[in-house]
Protein backbone atom coordinates (compact mmCIF):
# COMPACT_ATOMS: atom_id res chain seq x y z
CA UNK A 1 0.00 0.00 0.00
CA UNK A 2 1.07 3.35 -0.82
CA UNK A 3 2.46 5.69 2.40
CA UNK A 4 0.65 8.65 1.05
CA UNK A 5 -2.66 6.84 1.21
CA UNK A 6 -2.71 6.62 4.65
CA UNK A 7 -2.92 10.37 4.81
CA UNK A 8 -6.48 9.99 2.99
CA UNK A 9 -8.61 9.29 6.07
CA UNK A 10 -7.20 12.11 8.50
CA UNK A 11 -7.37 14.25 4.67
CA UNK A 12 -11.37 13.81 4.81
CA UNK A 13 -11.91 14.47 8.46
CA UNK A 14 -10.15 17.79 8.36
CA UNK A 15 -11.80 18.77 5.15
CA UNK A 16 -15.24 17.77 6.61
CA UNK A 17 -14.39 19.86 9.89
CA UNK A 18 -13.00 22.98 7.57
CA UNK A 19 -16.53 23.33 5.83
CA UNK A 20 -18.21 22.59 8.97
CA UNK A 21 -16.38 25.85 10.45
CA UNK A 22 -16.96 27.82 6.82
CA UNK A 23 -20.56 27.29 7.20
CA UNK A 24 -20.44 28.52 10.57
CA UNK A 25 -18.18 31.18 10.32
CA UNK A 26 -15.97 29.80 12.79
CA UNK A 27 -12.66 32.04 11.63
CA UNK A 28 -10.20 30.92 14.27
CA UNK A 29 -10.93 27.36 12.84
CA UNK A 30 -10.82 28.55 9.45
CA UNK A 31 -7.79 29.64 9.75
CA UNK A 32 -6.21 26.44 11.70
CA UNK A 33 -7.66 23.73 9.25
CA UNK A 34 -7.40 25.32 6.20
CA UNK A 35 -3.33 25.61 5.55
CA UNK A 36 -3.29 22.32 7.57
CA UNK A 37 -5.26 20.70 4.55
CA UNK A 38 -2.79 21.88 2.28
CA UNK A 39 -0.09 20.60 4.21
CA UNK A 40 -1.34 16.91 4.01
CA UNK A 41 -1.51 17.32 0.26
CA UNK A 42 1.86 18.97 0.24
CA UNK A 43 3.06 15.73 2.29
CA UNK A 44 0.76 13.14 0.23
CA UNK A 45 3.08 14.25 -2.60
CA UNK A 46 6.48 14.52 -0.88
CA UNK A 47 5.43 10.56 0.08
CA UNK A 48 6.18 9.78 -3.21
CA UNK A 49 9.83 10.91 -3.25
CA UNK A 50 10.20 7.49 -1.09
CA UNK A 51 8.86 5.04 -3.89
CA UNK A 52 11.29 3.62 -5.99
CA UNK A 53 10.10 4.65 -9.29
CA UNK A 54 8.76 7.86 -8.33
CA UNK A 55 8.85 10.78 -11.83
CA UNK A 56 11.18 13.77 -10.01
CA UNK A 57 9.65 15.91 -12.62
CA UNK A 58 6.26 15.59 -11.51
CA UNK A 59 6.87 15.10 -7.73
CA UNK A 60 8.94 18.24 -7.39
CA UNK A 61 6.74 20.22 -9.91
CA UNK A 62 3.56 19.25 -8.43
CA UNK A 63 5.00 20.25 -4.86
CA UNK A 64 6.31 23.68 -6.42
CA UNK A 65 2.51 24.31 -7.76
CA UNK A 66 1.33 23.02 -4.43
CA UNK A 67 2.98 25.71 -2.59
CA UNK A 68 1.98 28.32 -4.40
CA UNK A 69 -1.46 26.71 -3.94
CA UNK A 70 -0.79 26.97 -0.43
CA UNK A 71 -0.03 31.15 -1.02
CA UNK A 72 -3.21 31.12 -2.67
CA UNK A 73 -5.28 29.42 0.25
CA UNK A 74 -3.74 31.69 3.14
CA UNK A 75 -4.42 34.68 0.96
CA UNK A 76 -7.98 34.25 0.10
CA UNK A 77 -8.80 33.55 4.12
CA UNK A 78 -8.85 37.27 3.82
CA UNK A 79 -10.43 38.03 0.50
CA UNK A 80 -13.06 40.37 1.65
CA UNK A 81 -9.84 42.78 1.16
CA UNK A 82 -9.31 43.13 -2.46
CA UNK A 83 -5.95 43.13 -2.07
CA UNK A 84 -5.76 39.88 -1.06
CA UNK A 85 -8.18 38.56 -3.37
CA UNK A 86 -5.71 39.71 -6.03
CA UNK A 87 -2.90 38.16 -4.37
CA UNK A 88 -4.78 34.94 -3.88
CA UNK A 89 -5.56 35.09 -7.51
CA UNK A 90 -2.33 35.31 -8.77
CA UNK A 91 -0.65 32.67 -6.35
CA UNK A 92 -3.10 30.59 -7.48
CA UNK A 93 -2.12 31.72 -11.47
CA UNK A 94 1.02 30.43 -11.39
CA UNK A 95 -0.10 26.85 -9.50
CA UNK A 96 -1.93 26.75 -12.90
CA UNK A 97 1.21 27.34 -14.57
CA UNK A 98 3.05 25.02 -12.99
CA UNK A 99 0.90 22.25 -13.00
CA UNK A 100 0.44 22.58 -16.79
CA UNK A 101 3.80 22.96 -17.52
CA UNK A 102 4.54 19.22 -15.60
CA UNK A 103 1.59 18.06 -17.52
CA UNK A 104 2.96 19.13 -20.76
CA UNK A 105 5.81 18.16 -20.14
CA UNK A 106 4.97 14.77 -19.54
CA UNK A 107 1.98 14.24 -21.51
CA UNK A 108 1.45 13.74 -24.81
CA UNK A 109 -0.93 15.56 -27.89
CA UNK A 110 -3.29 13.54 -29.66
CA UNK A 111 -6.60 13.56 -31.23
CA UNK A 112 -8.24 13.65 -27.93
CA UNK A 113 -7.15 17.01 -27.52
CA UNK A 114 -9.36 18.57 -30.09
CA UNK A 115 -12.37 17.72 -28.42
CA UNK A 116 -10.61 18.42 -24.92
CA UNK A 117 -10.18 22.01 -25.84
CA UNK A 118 -13.50 22.31 -27.37
CA UNK A 119 -15.63 21.63 -24.47
CA UNK A 120 -13.17 23.54 -22.22
CA UNK A 121 -13.45 26.75 -24.52
CA UNK A 122 -17.12 26.40 -24.41
CA UNK A 123 -17.33 26.15 -20.41
CA UNK A 124 -14.95 28.95 -19.96
CA UNK A 125 -16.66 31.33 -22.81
CA UNK A 126 -19.77 30.29 -20.74
CA UNK A 127 -18.41 30.99 -17.19
CA UNK A 128 -17.11 34.23 -18.46
CA UNK A 129 -20.33 36.08 -20.39
CA UNK A 130 -22.23 35.06 -17.10
CA UNK A 131 -19.46 37.06 -14.64
CA UNK A 132 -18.70 40.05 -17.29
CA UNK A 133 -21.37 42.19 -15.84
CA UNK A 134 -19.53 42.18 -12.36
CA UNK A 135 -16.44 41.93 -13.40
CA UNK A 136 -15.29 45.64 -13.24
CA UNK A 137 -11.63 45.65 -13.65
CA UNK A 138 -11.18 42.07 -12.85
CA UNK A 139 -12.39 41.49 -16.43
CA UNK A 140 -8.69 40.55 -17.64
CA UNK A 141 -7.26 38.84 -14.70
CA UNK A 142 -10.57 36.67 -14.42
CA UNK A 143 -10.02 36.30 -18.35
CA UNK A 144 -6.39 35.00 -18.01
CA UNK A 145 -7.44 32.97 -15.25
CA UNK A 146 -9.73 30.71 -17.09
CA UNK A 147 -7.67 30.32 -19.81
CA UNK A 148 -4.58 29.20 -17.77
CA UNK A 149 -6.55 26.48 -16.19
CA UNK A 150 -8.71 25.58 -18.97
CA UNK A 151 -5.16 25.04 -20.36
CA UNK A 152 -4.28 22.94 -17.21
CA UNK A 153 -7.37 20.90 -17.35
CA UNK A 154 -6.41 20.00 -20.93
CA UNK A 155 -2.72 19.28 -20.19
CA UNK A 156 -4.06 16.85 -17.56
CA UNK A 157 -6.37 14.97 -19.80
CA UNK A 158 -3.22 14.41 -22.40
CA UNK A 159 -1.50 12.40 -19.68
CA UNK A 160 -3.41 9.51 -20.89
CA UNK A 161 -1.72 9.33 -24.51
CA UNK A 162 1.65 9.62 -22.74
CA UNK A 163 3.87 6.06 -21.90
CA UNK A 164 5.17 7.94 -19.04
CA UNK A 165 1.38 7.28 -17.12
CA UNK A 166 -0.58 4.08 -16.26
CA UNK A 167 -4.29 4.41 -17.29
CA UNK A 168 -5.36 4.72 -14.00
CA UNK A 169 -2.83 7.06 -13.01
CA UNK A 170 -4.00 9.59 -15.45
CA UNK A 171 -7.14 9.02 -14.76
CA UNK A 172 -5.99 10.58 -11.42
CA UNK A 173 -4.93 13.33 -12.71
CA UNK A 174 -7.45 13.94 -15.10
CA UNK A 175 -10.13 13.80 -12.23
CA UNK A 176 -7.75 16.01 -10.03
CA UNK A 177 -7.33 19.06 -12.49
CA UNK A 178 -11.19 18.54 -13.09
CA UNK A 179 -12.21 18.66 -9.68
CA UNK A 180 -10.00 21.85 -9.34
CA UNK A 181 -11.67 23.50 -12.11
CA UNK A 182 -15.06 23.04 -10.88
CA UNK A 183 -13.83 24.26 -7.36
CA UNK A 184 -12.85 27.46 -8.43
CA UNK A 185 -15.86 27.57 -11.40
CA UNK A 186 -17.72 27.44 -7.88
CA UNK A 187 -16.17 30.62 -6.44
CA UNK A 188 -15.74 32.63 -9.17
CA UNK A 189 -19.48 32.30 -9.91
CA UNK A 190 -20.65 32.87 -6.11
CA UNK A 191 -18.24 36.10 -6.26
CA UNK A 192 -19.29 37.63 -9.82
CA UNK A 193 -22.59 35.95 -10.84
CA UNK A 194 -25.07 34.96 -7.89
CA UNK A 195 -24.45 34.54 -4.60
CA UNK A 196 -24.86 30.87 -3.86
CA UNK A 197 -24.97 30.03 0.06
CA UNK A 198 -23.84 26.85 -0.10
CA UNK A 199 -20.36 27.70 -1.89
CA UNK A 200 -18.27 26.30 0.56
CA UNK A 201 -18.88 23.15 -0.61
CA UNK A 202 -16.29 23.98 -3.67
CA UNK A 203 -13.69 23.38 -0.73
CA UNK A 204 -14.28 19.60 -1.24
CA UNK A 205 -13.78 19.86 -5.13
CA UNK A 206 -10.40 21.64 -4.52
CA UNK A 207 -8.98 19.47 -2.05
CA UNK A 208 -10.31 16.04 -3.65
CA UNK A 209 -8.72 17.23 -6.86
CA UNK A 210 -5.39 18.32 -4.95
CA UNK A 211 -5.39 15.22 -3.59
CA UNK A 212 -5.73 12.83 -6.40
CA UNK A 213 -3.22 15.16 -8.40
CA UNK A 214 -0.83 14.65 -5.22
CA UNK A 215 -1.42 10.83 -4.92
CA UNK A 216 -0.57 9.83 -8.87
CA UNK A 217 3.20 11.02 -7.96
CA UNK A 218 3.33 7.87 -6.09
CA UNK A 219 2.11 5.76 -8.68
CA UNK A 220 4.74 6.07 -11.42
CA UNK A 221 5.73 2.42 -12.95
CA UNK A 222 9.13 3.71 -14.03
CA UNK A 223 11.20 6.02 -13.40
Amino acid sequence: MKLALFLVPPMVVLVFLLIRAEFALRKKQIYLLKPLCTVLVILMAALSLLEPTHNPTYTWGVLLGLLFSFGGDVLLMFQDDPRYFRLGLVSFLIAQVVYALVFGLLGRFSSRDLLTTALLAAAGLGLFLLMAPNLGQMRIPVLVYIVVISLMVSRAVSTAASPLFTAAQAWLVAAGALLFYVSDGILALNRFWKAWPYHRISLAFYYAGQALIALAASYFVVA
